[in-house]
């Protein structure tokens, strides 16, 4: 019995953005399989051209491990065709008007066939140059909206943002929308157009003085986060993507806009098959480091909650949605989709699972001897952390970091290990410390309504657009899917 999200994808023409990214890949690998007769499926990707977006879509999509299940269903050939009958790689950027496509037949086209549009294109890197993540998850976000007012028979914006706009406050954090101006601080009024102004004044004045790039880099570096700082949001990443939400909620008019907000995206829990990953998402980083035995210390409470979610629910959420609101003028929803609020794993929980795996299997060094590791010793504070490293090591750590920037230790040198262990857990430190020791539950209540909704229809509860974190068994899920597929996929062992 065919579901409602699998007949509204049918006779459907999507543009997605963001196609070579992980996300995007599990939705286009999704659509495919379980609606063949979709219409068309225009992929936005960086290229230069038509022939250079076509190679990028087979050697970065369609001919990677995840679409194996489709393959050999398929075979080869008559993959080959459904492909060229059903997706258009259009070479464009987001942060650019009319989102850089410049064939104007094509643009007419897709402005003429469009139904819905799902933006996914983004820059996740925490600490990203503030001109690059305003171009991008700012003004790009706004860029999008445009661009999908133009598509005629448009049904539907729908944005995939981060739960983490929410910045760091503890307690229940709730679906609700931003205004324009808004600052998780209260200090000062936050207004994007300064903000904007603020980043090419800066940009100027670095070229003016003759700036190296990598100058350039870190000055736009340190900008994004003071400027994100003094908003009340812990880095560039989720201050620009808050921006782009405000933008897109002040501007949207009459079409309806979905915001999707997941968590921690982890690897696949079902489909097309369990343990998909590309890269090291979120948690990931730790989970290896402490596999190859490098991280012996780190900061965290044990008692944290970490919002993890596998990617294949975001993408049944994602058309869950689509399918609920379609076509609902001027509607604005927040969807949250994590974990935290209805079946939560702690730091603790995870550092467990963690340590039983790699205690049963573990990781087998360069020499071919496997790497044993120990429990490792978990620190609650900055202060507690800083004060082990720094009696751990006998240097103060200021100085070990300052002597490894300003000369490259030889390979041999005595001080290498340990300058390299300290600058592997300051890194991952730094970059996830306000999320270490978050005190944050994710409200999910949007989300819960339309699972409810969807299981009291007995046509849409068939277990292909499954996205109840209830249903994940953390245990089993860290140790025999999401582990063994970081090995398989993101080592390669």
């Amino acid at each position: 019995m065919e579901s409602n999200c699998v007949q509204f994808l049918g006779n459907k023409t999507i543009v997605i953005t963001g196609a070579p990214g992980f996300l995007a890949k599990v939705l286009v690998e999704k659509i495919l399989r379980l609606q063949p007769n979709v219409k068309k499926m225009y992929l936005l990707l960086r290229a230069p051209d038509n022939k250079a977006a076509m190679q990028r879509l087979r050697s970065e999509v369609l001919e990677i491990d995840l679409f194996r299940v489709l393959r050999n269903d398929l075979g080869e050939e008559n993959l080959n065709a459904l492909v060229r009958e059903k997706i258009v790689p259009v070479p464009g950027d987001i942060s650019v008007h009319n989102l850089g496509v410049k064939d104007s037949e094509l643009l007419q086209r897709i402005w003429s066939e469009t139904d819905i549009m799902i933006n996914i294109a983004a820059t996740t890197n925490f600490d990203e140059r503030y001109d690059i993540g305003l171009g991008i998850n700012t003004f790009g976000a706004l860029n999008v909206l445009n661009f999908a007012k133009k598509c005629v028979k448009g049904q539907l914006l729908l944005h995939v943002s981060t739960a983490y706009v929410s910045g760091v406050e503890s307690g229940l954090l709730l679906e609700k929308p931003f205004k324009m101006g808004d600052s998780l601080n209260g200090n000062k009024k936050l207004d994007i157009n300064v903000e904007l102004d603020l980043m090419k004044h800066k940009l100027k004045e670095l070229e003016h003085q003759d700036c190296s790039e990598k100058e350039i880099s870190q000055a736009m570096k340190d900008l994004g986060m003071a400027r994100a700082k003094l908003h009340g949001w812990p880095n560039t990443y989720v201050f620009t993507k808050a921006m782009g939400e405000m933008l897109m909620g002040h501007y949207r008019e009459n079409l309806p806009l979905v915001i999707i907000r997941p968590t921690m995206i982890t690897s696949t829990l079902a489909e097309p098959f369990p343990g998909w990953i590309e890269g090291l998402r979120t948690i990931d980083s730790v989970i290896v480091a402490y596999g190859k035995g490098r991280l012996k210390c780190f900061l965290a409470d044990l008692n944290t909650v970490f919002d993890l979610i596998p990617a294949d629910m975001v993408v049944n959420a994602m058309i869950a949605t689509a399918t609920a609101h379609a076509g609902e003028t001027g509607n604005q929803s927040i969807y949250h989709v994590g974990s935290s609020f209805q079946n939560p794993v702690t730091f603790g929980q995870l550092h467990q699972f963690t340590a039983r795996y790699f205690a049963k299997k573990p990781l087998i060094a360069r020499n071919g001897s496997p790497i044993i590791v120990s429990k490792g010793t978990i620190l609650s504070t900055m202060g507690l952390f800083s004060l082990y490293i720094t009696l751990r090591y006998k240097l103060p750590l200021q100085i070990l970091r300052l002597i490894n920037i300003i000369y490259p230790w030889s390979k041999g040198d005595k001080y290498n290990d340990d300058t390299r262990k300290i600058n592997l857990a300051m890194r991952l430190v730094e970059l996830y410390q306000p999320y270490l020791l978050f005190k944050g539950i994710f409200d999910d209540l949007n989300t819960e309504r339309l699972r409810m909704k969807r299981k009291e229809n007995i046509k849409e509860f068939d277990g292909s657009f499954e996205f109840d974190p209830k249903s994940i068994n953390w245990g089993d899920y860290m140790e025999n899917t999401h582990i063994p597929g970081l090995i398989t996929y993101v080592l390669k062992q």
